[in-house]
């Protein structure tokens, strides 16, 4: 019955000029609900165009071969590939928020406004556990439209909301529709599993457009959408706002990563056989399977087979929910965590506070050895959360491979950890410089690669 009193009033507005009426703006919140005009009007200068840029090369094998080359000629060939999306312009300095699937690898970046002007644009900050990025405009020397932020706690299922971005690169469209859930944990996009579902039209080009509320503030980054043609199906997916705050603060900052709190324990799912176990109306919360000594879950008290049924008063019903839940809370503060333990609810008290951080001594390869163009640094917790590594593992990790580097053509990864080099164990970057720097042209080169050793044997 709503859906066709909205329609017919947006039916009345339709024909309002041909009736001889005035244009104006609605002078009433009750008003405001017959037209999605003013907001979208409000929202608009807010909402860009991102248009990222790579070079790759189209490597043929055989040019790898200087014998090839030398009686053959050729060279490998460059190509561009590109990328379009949106995003939401959240500082008057000309900070953007966008998907880090967006610009991902991106060499060079473009930003157009609503107003047709563009921009290139610096990658601030990258955060692949959320898909988001953050952008600053080059050489901008004015305050732009930056959207209000809003509170997606507050949203409820059956809101209307607007979905502002641009899909297939047609130009800004705005789409309406309703919130459909609000703490979706099943959908396998990101690592933090807690996600606005909307039936507002989201197509592709639409990511890291805005999901706005009616008072015109950004609720959510739209990200995904659920289709099996590859076009609108009702089913979106945007990143609520609360967690884009602690990415945007970052960025404002000055940091390149986003820093959040770790609890130092591993969470799993409760079945419905858990459930029965604890005698449980319902399979709820999350039972601790393990804790990390010296972690802050340990520091509070926490225990294995404790289950984690909240957070600062807010219920916990998944694994999911509460990663979402503790990432979003400040550095330097506390938690208040409820578990249920012998059937009895306990509040525990956590320190929030980041993951630990050593010296990485990041260092790119420039000896002639199967490492050249690979990028190094010593694993830490902090960096091994940032890689989406086991933040236990130790030793020198890859974190990042030059594209047609003699690194990459032996198959070097990013996450590699190099347990050893002829023989001689690998710990630091300086163990790594070391054995690089013996003389040999025979490289015995073992390293660690998801949980299992490869060893292999490379000449030159």
């Amino acid at each position: 019955m709503i859906s066709r009193i909205v329609v017919s009033l947006l039916v009345v507005l339709a024909w309002a000029p041909a009736m001889g009426q005035d244009v104006r703006a609605p002078s009433s919140v009750g008003e405001i609900r017959l037209s999605f005009a003013p907001v979208a009007k409000r929202v608009a200068p807010s909402v860009v165009n991102v248009y990222a840029a790579r070079v790759v090369e189209n490597r043929f094998p055989m040019f790898d071969d200087p014998i090839f080359r030398r009686f053959f000629g050729g060279s490998p060939r460059e190509q561009v590939q590109r990328s379009l999306g949106s995003g939401v312009i959240v500082d008057p300095s000309g900070l953007v928020v966008t998907n880090f699937h967006v610009i991902e690898n991106a060499d060079q970046v473009r930003v157009s406004l609503a107003d047709k002007r563009e921009f290139e644009a610096d990658i601030v900050l990258k955060d692949q556990h959320s898909d988001l990025a953050v952008l600053r405009l080059k050489d901008a020397r004015e305050r732009f439209a930056a959207i209000e932020l809003g509170d997606s706690d507050a949203l409820q299922v059956g809101d209307l909301v607007l979905a502002i971005g641009n899909p297939f690169g047609v130009g800004q469209t705005v789409t309406h529709g309703i919130v459909s859930a609000v703490a979706r944990t099943q959908v396998g996009i990101t690592d933090y599993q807690f996600f606005i579902q909307t039936d507002a039209a989201i197509n592709p080009g639409n990511s890291g457009g805005a999901l706005v509320d009616l008072s015109g503030r950004l609720v959510g980054i739209n990200t995904a959408i659920f289709s099996r043609s590859g076009g609108s199906q009702g089913i979106g997916f945007a990143i609520p706002v609360n967690m884009v705050r602690g990415v945007i603060a970052s960025a404002q900052g000055g940091s390149a990563v986003v820093r959040r709190p770790w609890l130092g324990a591993k969470l799993q799912a409760v079945t419905p056989e858990i459930a029965d176990s604890l005698s449980l109306k319902r399979p709820v919360g999350a039972l601790v399977s393990s804790i990390a000594p010296r972690s802050p879950a340990a520091r509070a008290g926490m225990r294995t087979g404790d289950l984690v049924v909240s957070v600062d008063g807010q219920e916990v019903d998944d694994a999911n929910a509460f990663d979402y839940r503790f990432a979003t809370k400040p550095l330097g503060g506390q938690a208040v965590i409820g578990v249920l333990r012998g059937g009895r609810e306990l509040k525990l008290t956590v320190p929030l506070e980041s993951l630990p951080e050593i010296a990485r001594d990041e260092t790119l390869i420039r000896v002639r050895s199967p490492l050249l163009g690979a990028k190094v640094a010593n694993l830490s917790p902090a960096l091994a959360d940032e890689l989406r590594m086991d933040i236990d593992a130790k030793g020198v990790v890859v974190t990042d491979v030059e594209n047609g580097s003699t690194a990459q053509s032996f198959g070097l990864q990013k996450g590699d950890i190099v347990v050893s080099i002829n023989n001689a164990k690998i710990e630091t970057t300086q163990d790594l410089i070391r054995a690089l720097s013996q003389p040999g042209r025979l490289w015995r080169l073992t390293i660690q690669r998801g949980g299992q050793q490869i060893s292999a044997v490379f000449s030159g």
